[in-house]
């Protein structure tokens, strides 16, 4: 589909359609109708818009599937993002999308599992108990850390998707792809920012929100849900214990276990009152000066999503698509399918 592929790569460029047009030496108007469909370019000028987005005239070429359904969440009011960068996340959800259930329709559908109900369980005012029944919703224990969280939210029907507009204020967006939720997430963050990012969209999926909601007070909400749904109240105080009179190095193991940030995990002991608002205070001015709040150590593994990637090397060892076109859906060189196409070498113990 050239238009939809033209308008991806120009946003991918972060060009305007004056800007493209200018580059090229056509009309602004030109652009306008190659990205509605509404004309078709020239070769020599398929050719020089390719040039100019230093892109191969295949990549125009790229099929899209088209029967599929999105439904994007809303951008914050008050976010960063130019109008520019939110289009580009939404056509890179599409394009994402698009070759992702490329691999699951090869496949066949049921290779995917079902994904929980969306916007069906009851938000209350108690965050904490917000956060254990969206532990019990996912079917995770309601105490513990949840470990690998991207790979637990995949296994339970959810699509995860990396993106880096390249604006640091953006942590990650929701949405549905043919009704299967999906989660953006910007791959730059910490790990730890990672995860609480999650399930912050989580919280925004899961939960009935009331449509009279300030969207400042829905915001603080998932992000209590998220915090509680991490580390859960009975857990910070078997962990902390029930008082403390100050911060800690062994909280960071602690943290760590739970794959949260120290910022979250003083704030969760704050709010759930094993540490008083002034030792929370005294923390968190140290942890500015030192510039934790935008960029705190991580302590944590980065988890990652590798659904898209088994679908695709399960469909090439399957010889249900080539190694070619197994590259082109994954974006990546035919060698590193190919890698992935050999089979597993068994040494012997010794």
């Amino acid at each position: 589909m050239f238009s939809k592929n033209l308008k991806y790569y120009r946003l991918k460029n972060r060009m305007t359609k004056k800007e493209l047009a200018e580059k090229a030496n056509i009309s602004a108007m030109a652009i306008t109708n190659y990205e509605n469909g509404t004309r078709r370019p020239s070769m020599d000028i398929l050719n020089s818009l390719a040039d100019v987005l230093n892109i191969h005239v295949s990549d125009f070429l790229a099929v899209r599937n088209e029967k599929i359904v999105y439904s994007h969440g809303e951008f914050r009011k008050t976010s960063s993002l130019s109008a520019g960068q939110q289009e580009y996340i939404r056509e890179s959800v599409e394009e994402y999308f698009s070759r992702f259930m490329t691999a699951v329709e090869v496949l066949g559908g049921d290779v995917l599992p079902g994904a929980p109900r969306s916007h069906i369980i009851p938000l209350s005012d108690d965050a904490e108990k917000n956060g254990e029944n969206l532990r019990r919703h996912l079917g995770f224990s309601v105490n513990g850390p949840v470990e690998d969280l991207i790979g637990k939210l995949e296994n339970h029907g959810i699509l995860i998707y990396e993106c880096n507009p390249e604006n640091n204020s953006f942590s990650g967006m929701n949405g549905f792809v043919d009704g299967r939720p999906y989660i953006v997430l910007n791959p730059e963050m910490s790990p730890e920012r990672i995860r609480s990012t999650a399930a912050h969209e989580l919280a925004h999926l899961m939960f009935v929100w009331p449509e009279n909601m300030e969207e400042k007070n829905a915001e603080q909400m998932a992000t209590a849900v998220s915090g509680a749904f991490l580390f859960p109240k009975e857990d910070a105080v078997r962990e902390l214990g029930v008082h403390r009179s100050a911060i800690t190095n062994d909280m960071l193991s602690v943290a760590k276990e739970y794959g949260i940030s120290m910022m979250m995990l003083v704030k969760r002991a704050e709010l759930c009152g094993i540490i008083t608002p002034s030792a929370a205070k005294k923390f968190y001015i140290k942890a500015s000066k030192a510039g934790w709040r935008t960029a705190e150590p991580s302590r944590i593994k980065k988890e990652e999503s590798t659904l898209f990637q088994q679908l695709v090397y399960r469909a090439v060892n399957e010889n249900e698509i080539s190694i070619q076109r197994g590259a082109e859906l994954l974006n990546t060189s035919y060698e590193s399918v190919l890698r992935m196409n050999g089979t597993v070498e068994v040494e012997p113990c010794l």
